[in-house]
């Protein structure tokens, strides 16, 4: 068996996700910025929703969850693995295709589904106008999630890395130059969202040729492997489906109030970064490296892998989450507050990304145990599990609500995470020593937690005592990054002193990597 290089995965995902997100940053801030929190922004965060949410569905999720295992093993034991991925290219263009002619056609459905607390004011319609813009994005990128996932179980994870760049790239292009040309901006933006999808089809799909696989758009035909692959993955689109239930839920709960649905989003986007750079990263590596091995055989190589990237969330999340607890506000401030974004916005999303902050580890080490499952074409498990944690978020969501108002679905998102932590860890018992951590993974957890404690505590008192900087138009920018580069110091020396990093290791794994 050929191995997949782990951290040189981790690296390489990491790497573009991380440029990835900030041009994401970016693109928010430009949003925030040119358009801001309100009737406008709302429309624009539910009608972008719809292809993303549907993607996940058939895309990322769950095409990734069943077709990665089942063409890893295929590419291992040299068992048809193009003409494997040829049909399930056919079915997966051919039945997206009826879903964007179906989403099109009943856009004013779909809007009042996610949204219906826009009914009645302009935010609807505008909502319906801009998904009807945005929904074929969808085709793109299913498509682009098969060629993504062929080269990454290939182990070539750049190229599929790389194409989520272009959609910030091609967006905050397309604002600046709506700034500078004339123009709404938010006309400038929604369609360059479509465009961006083909480029980034593209990308993927040229680099798959490349790697020695060529597909073609064929009509679809019945085939036992594609019975296998349904088989597979409709549980995974299930349990993705959940998942994206609990950002509609949330989002449903907060469109009564507005603005609130643009807070949540702005929230959710700052955290999505170290979700994106780690969790992501490793979820996309691990897969395929697991179901590899477990076809060879090798439990020992499975345990350390899964135990590594255990670890390896760890030391990036909980410094983050660290952060996210305790200085909010100056983050969101400095990044946010300009334009069309006022200071009680900038309050109301710190208020949001501190909630989520909370549940960061538990979304990341998600991205850890599911393939654990997946690796074993499991996907009824983590989809059983997934309705649990639906179930908790919505009760908390709507239960709270006439207490905690528009916030409830950040604190329901991050005890529903957790919760879908525990059952997979349950779960996951009976799968053996391949699913224990092992002994460096635990010790190294309780330093890192310390380490990251130390951070905390350190650059909350360093905001609180330079805090007038933070809200100064002239030395905010060069606060942010002294405060950024504080904690990152304090946390590098404190992992260093207490063991929850070993230089040395790090080195000898990054030169077996290369």
């Amino acid at each position: 068996m050929k191995p997949i290089r782990l951290l040189s995965g981790f690296m390489t995902v990491g790497f573009w996700t991380l440029a990835s997100r900030i041009l994401g940053f970016l693109r928010e801030i430009l949003i925030t910025a040119y358009i801001g929190p309100g009737p406008l922004m709302d429309a624009f965060v539910a009608a972008f929703r719809l292809p993303n949410m549907f993607r996940r569905f058939f895309a990322e999720g769950a095409f990734n969850a069943a077709f990665v295992p089942m063409f890893s093993k295929r590419l291992e034991s040299d068992d048809n693995a193009e003409e494997f991925a040829q049909d399930a290219f056919n079915w997966l263009a051919a039945v997206v295709l009826v879903l964007v002619a179906l989403g099109m056609i009943f856009m004013p459905g779909l809007v009042w589904l996610t949204a219906n607390g826009f009914a009645g004011d302009a935010r609807f319609d505008m909502a319906v106008g801009y998904g009807k813009i945005a929904f074929p994005y969808i085709l793109c990128m299913s498509l682009a999630a098969l060629f993504s996932g062929i080269l990454n179980a290939t182990g070539r994870f750049a190229a599929a890395a790389a194409a989520p760049v272009l959609l910030n790239i091609f967006t905050c292009t397309a604002m600046l130059l709506g700034e500078f040309l004339g123009g709404a901006i938010i006309d400038w933006l929604i369609w360059t969202i479509p465009v961006a999808g083909i480029a980034q089809l593209a990308l993927v799909w040229i680099a798959t040729e490349r790697a020695g696989i060529s597909l073609r758009p064929r009509l679809p035909r019945p085939s036992k492997e594609m019975g296998n692959l349904l088989r597979v993955a409709l549980p995974a689109a299930l349990a993705m489906g959940v998942t994206q239930i609990n950002l509609v839920v949330g989002q449903l709960v907060a469109s009564d109030l507005e603005g609130a649905v643009s807070w949540l989003f702005v929230a959710d986007r700052l955290y999505q970064l170290p979700l994106g750079v780690i969790g992501i990263a490793i979820g996309i590596v691990l897969l395929p490296d697991l179901s590899r091995r477990l076809r060879a055989g090798d439990t020992s190589g499975a345990r350390d892998a899964f135990s590594r990237a255990g670890e390896f969330s760890l030391l990036f999340t909980l410094p983050s989450t660290a952060a996210f607890i305790a200085i909010p506000l100056p983050l969101v401030s400095v990044l946010y507050e300009r334009g069309a974004t006022t200071t009680a916005d900038a309050q109301a999303i710190a208020l949001a990304v501190a909630i989520y902050g909370v549940g960061l580890p538990a979304f990341v080490l998600q991205k850890v145990l599911q393939p654990l499952y997946f690796a074993r074409e499991d996907t009824r498990s983590p989809f059983h599990y997934a309705v649990v944690a639906m179930v908790i978020n919505a009760a908390l969501a709507l239960g709270l609500k006439p207490t905690l108002g528009w916030i409830s679905p950040a604190v329901a998102a991050s005890a529903a995470g957790w919760s879908m932590v525990v059952l997979l860890w349950i779960g996951s018992l009976k799968f053996g020593e391949v699913a224990r951590f092992d002994q460096r993974f635990i010790t190294r957890g309780v330093r890192i937690t310390a380490a990251s404690a130390m951070m905390g505590i350190v650059v909350s008192g360093a905001f609180t005592l330079f805090e007038p900087w933070f809200f100064s138009d002239s030395w905010r920018y060069m606060a942010l990054l002294l405060l950024v580069l504080l904690g990152a110091l304090v946390y590098f020396v404190a992992a260093l002193v207490i063991g929850a990093l070993n230089l040395k290791e790090l080195r000898s794994a990054v030169r077996r990597s290369a």
